[in-house]
């Protein structure tokens, strides 16, 4: 009796992907126009993962608006294939690092390029004073 109820129950589970297998192959040749021709739909010519420059410049410029205290009103941001430029100037040394620290978390980034530099007021005549960060 259960030798019968097992071969039932294969029967059954055989039917069921081939029944399957039917109804997919079916709905392949049903989306395919007359004629055997594809259709192709133009898609991104990027490459698969990654993400267009001017939305990573978005998030990029988001990201460095969350870090608590910055004044990202100087820093310039660039994106060439997922590598970010840093260029401008910050009021605090802490901000170089953090500024970078916030674009490699971005996704999309592959890579950051930090050319932030130090902007100090100088005290005697109120020049502003340029310090690099390398």
């Amino acid at each position: 009796m259960k030798i019968i109820a097992a071969r039932r129950l294969g029967v059954t589970i055989w039917m069921a992907m081939l029944a399957s297998g039917a109804s997919i192959a079916h709905a392949q040749s049903a989306a395919n126009p007359p004629g055997g021709a594809l259709l192709r739909v133009a898609g991104p010519s990027s490459p698969p993962g990654t993400r267009p420059d001017t939305s990573v410049v978005r998030d990029v410029r988001r990201a460095l608006q969350r870090v608590p205290d910055m004044d990202d009103s100087t820093i310039h941001i660039r994106v060439q294939h997922g590598v970010v430029t840093l260029t401008g100037t910050v009021p605090e040394t802490w901000q170089i690092s953090r500024a970078a620290n916030a674009a490699r978390g971005v996704l999309g980034v592959r890579s950051v390029s930090n050319r932030l530099t130090l902007r100090k007021q100088h005290a005697a005549n109120g020049q502003r004073l340029m310090v690099s960060a390398n």
